[in-house]
């Protein structure tokens, strides 16, 4: 749990801000956007519906070979700190599996787990709930 606080930490102050330079947008799922993929309760599975996001991103990377992404798990706030940063990991991990699988290369996306640290929706609901269990892929 150690070396996940600590990339964590490594990864900067904000989720969803670029670091470095954000590769061009285009029409394809506009690769240099912010882009979210959604998790059911207590689950690492990406639903079908985010294919053509992962697809979109999948082919930008494929034809940039330098470009490396991070993609930042989260979790609500049910359960420990401790297995809700393993199930952001798990997310992270997930869609960096999707990711290789139509393209990309396992070594453009780096994986971080903030758990439930990071709230994109405050509330204890679920509505908040809903928009907290995500990845963020960060250009």
């Amino acid at each position: 749990m150690e070396a996940m606080d600590a990339r964590a930490r490594a990864a900067g102050d904000r989720p969803g801000q670029f670091r470095g330079t954000a590769p061009p947008g285009s029409d394809a799922g506009k690769p240099g956007q912010r882009r979210v993929i959604y998790f059911e309760y207590d689950s690492d599975e990406v639903k079908g519906e985010y294919r053509p996001v992962i697809e979109a991103q999948a082919a930008y990377l494929a034809s940039h070979p330098e470009t490396v992404i991070t993609l930042e798990g989260h979790a609500d706030e049910r359960g420990t700190r401790e297995y809700n940063l393993a199930l952001g990991e798990r997310r992270a991990l997930a869609v960096r599996r999707q990711l290789t699988l139509l393209g990309g290369s396992e070594g453009q996306a780096r994986t971080v787990s903030f758990g439930e640290e990071r709230p994109a929706a405050d509330g204890h609901d679920e509505q908040a709930y809903e928009q907290n269990r995500r990845v963020e892929i960060v250009y």
